[in-house]
């Protein structure tokens, strides 16, 4: 399933409640016009592909395809979609300016990963990132 180009940016965002970035987050993306969808806890299941509208990832009957092996996720998740590389700079510096607190787990939409579920994104960019905090304490 090939990854939509020439559609508008998008931002998969999950946040846990109390969380006090999304506001200031949600500020940085509404100045620079990015669709942003909201994930709810509900949603954990449904694949990248589905969250974004994308075509192919709905069933025939026009319901969403979901993954029943989900939990809880604690932190913020940022999945980024059709963000060309100078554009994601220019919101990671966005998102400095606006004293956005840092995302640990942040994403771009792939080929491989738009058929996951937002939860198997979450667990395999928690476990990339805890790689990378292992490597840098050695």
């Amino acid at each position: 399933m090939a990854v939509t180009r020439g559609s508008r940016e998008t931002v998969l965002y999950y946040s846990p409640a109390g969380n006090k970035n999304a506001t200031k987050l949600k500020g940085v993306l509404v100045r620079m016009g990015i669709r942003i969808r909201n994930v709810s806890e509900e949603q954990f299941g449904e694949t990248i592909g589905s969250l974004l509208g994308l075509e192919g990832f709905q069933t025939e009957d026009g319901k969403v395809q979901t993954d029943s092996a989900v939990g809880a996720i604690d932190q913020e998740v940022l999945v980024m979609h059709n963000f060309s590389g100078s554009r994601l700079d220019e919101l990671l510096l966005g998102m400095r300016r606006a004293k956005v607190q840092k995302i640990d787990l942040k994403a771009i939409v792939t080929e491989s990963n738009v058929g996951w579920s937002f939860y198997h994104l979450y667990e395999e960019i928690g476990a990339e990132h805890e790689r990378m905090h292992q490597n840098t304490e050695q």
